[in-house]
């Protein structure tokens, strides 16, 4: 049995929690400490059965909470050297830290991680797929586009966390100056809704049990778009294909805790 769930998404703050057989990592900690501890609780999770935070990347709303919960609790911090370069001064002094190299993959904790490159404005953003025996977990937000190595990278996953960050239309008539809205259009900013849906449809496998739509704007997106974006895409599907559950992750509050199986269906 493996489970997830994302614990906050959005510009404020990022955080996922993993755990398979008594083992657990978090997907960056972008929240003070203790509102990091304040969501673990919620799902009922101890903060001490976590062996590492891995890090995507060095913004704030990934980082926040990283230096903070692994002084505390004596947490192993997993980045590559460019993100631990660029995110020094916010990380603080970490007791333990463990580097890697995009695209090569390693194993701790009983898991299998490989971190790809995704394209964002950062030191050296990577998403990641992290297995554990025959089950996996693909996770890409940040990311102003879907490269073929990112289709390749989550192609037989059993779960997704996938961002959906905005509706073109809010954007364009929203508050951000044009200056901002370029950036979160770019190459190097974050994946609309269609771009998601579309990239989602994709993606679909008889093994693929639930997409996660995660990094949802809360100025420049709605959480009702995205997700009929994905089902209106997903409807488009022939009826022999099984469709995959799709929940939302949210910015306020902790999200459903998914549990997978690998090889199979729930």
């Amino acid at each position: 049995m493996f489970k997830f769930c994302v614990l906050g998404s959005g510009s404020r703050g990022n955080a996922t929690y993993i755990e398979s057989d008594n083992e657990a990592l978090l997907i960056d900690a972008g929240f003070s400490g203790v509102e990091m501890e304040r969501r673990l609780a919620d799902i009922d999770a101890s903060p001490e059965k976590i062996a590492a935070i891995l890090v995507t990347h060095e913004h704030h709303d990934h980082l926040k909470g990283v230096g903070i919960l692994a002084r505390k609790y004596g947490l192993t911090v997993i980045a590559n050297g460019p993100t631990l370069r660029a995110g020094e001064k916010k990380l603080g002094k970490i007791p333990n830290c463990h580097g890697f190299t995009t695209g090569e993959s390693f194993d701790f904790a009983g898991f299998s991680i490989h971190p790809f490159s995704v394209s964002h404005d950062s030191a050296d953003p990577v998403g990641f797929v992290i297995s554990r025996e025959d089950c996996s977990l693909g996770y890409c937000t940040d990311t102003g586009m879907v490269s073929r190595l990112i289709h390749h990278r989550l192609s037989a996953c059993h779960g997704l966390i996938i961002e959906a960050n905005h509706d073109p239309e809010m954007l364009m008539n929203g508050p951000y100056p044009l200056h901002l809205q370029q950036r979160v259009r770019s190459r190097s900013g974050h994946l609309a809704n269609e771009e998601a849906a579309r990239f989602i449809g994709t993606l679909v496998h008889d093994g693929l049990q639930h997409v996660v739509l995660a990094h949802l704007s809360e100025t420049n997106n709605d959480p009702s778009l995205a997700l009929d974006r994905v089902m209106a895409v997903l409807d488009e599907k022939p009826s022999t294909e099984r469709i995959p559950r799709i929940s939302l992750g949210w910015q306020s509050r902790v999200g459903e805790v998914v549990c997978l199986i690998g090889g199979g269906s729930l």
